[in-house]
């Protein structure tokens, strides 16, 4: 029976590097078996196997990665998170990403959405791993104003304009004063902070429109700029919420 060790094992013996670098490297995806990058520090290897590190590998320890997602229509993130290993993957991130960055699965481990989308809406969503980011979030949800545009078509009512701003309620409860106005002569821009789901297009209903598609664009000073649906990017080192 031929004997096998995990692949961290052999990394470090070959390499002369200590297991936790070995793990490093294999997770940064600077590792290639027989051929192919692997990125599981724990599988079995034989003494036959072929084992090649790249040249320019890294084994610092990997920062907490941050996403910036363009979430298309109908996924349903805050109740499915399996959903990401469809949405983040090498082929949906987009060739602009200026991190130099290398995905690898690890990334996708233990993220947190900071701030919710409902399903039927697409746009920016933001996932992170780092612990920072999510107490960030958490402790100034109620403050951070998040931008919607959204399609809408019916008569809009010469006082509905004004209404929209201040003057409605939901679920019973006035509303707080939001920031709307008139993107095109199909689309409303809503500016609101911890809207809850469905709460713009029911304000939209009180004054007699109908809700087509809604797309977030910004969370914060957080733009969505250059993100086609769809796709996704790291966050930049200098970038802030």
């Amino acid at each position: 029976m031929t004997e096998s060790v995990r692949l961290s094992k052999r990394v470090a013996d070959q390499f002369t590097c200590s297991r936790r670098e070995a793990e490093n490297y294999i997770e940064g995806g600077w590792v290639r078996l027989d051929g192919r990058t692997t990125t599981e520090p724990g599988i079995r290897v034989t003494a036959e196997q072929h084992i090649e590190l790249a040249h320019n590998a890294c084994a610092d320890d990997r920062k907490p990665a941050t996403f910036i997602l363009h979430k298309p229509a109908g996924c349903d993130l805050a109740r499915d998170i399996n959903v990401l290993h469809e949405l983040i993957t090498p082929a949906t991130q987009i060739t602009e990403d200026r991190s130099a960055r290398r995905f690898i699965k690890k990334d996708l481990a233990q993220l947190a959405l900071v701030m919710t989308l409902e399903p039927q809406a697409s746009g920016l969503v933001i996932l992170t791993q780092a612990p920072g980011i999510i107490r960030k979030f958490a402790a100034d949800k109620t403050k951070i104003e998040q931008e919607y545009i959204l399609e809408v078509s019916g008569k809009l009512s010469p006082e509905g304009l004004q209404r929209l701003n201040h003057g409605l309620s939901w679920q019973g409860k006035p509303l707080a004063p939001a920031k709307v106005s008139w993107q095109n002569e199909t689309h409303l821009r809503f500016a609101l902070k911890d809207p809850a789901e469905g709460q713009p297009q029911d304000m939209c209903r009180q004054v007699g429109l109908r809700v087509g598609n809604i797309k977030r664009i910004r969370i914060g000073r957080f733009p969505m700029a250059g993100l086609p649906e769809g796709s996704w990017r790291y966050l930049l080192g200098y970038e802030r919420f």
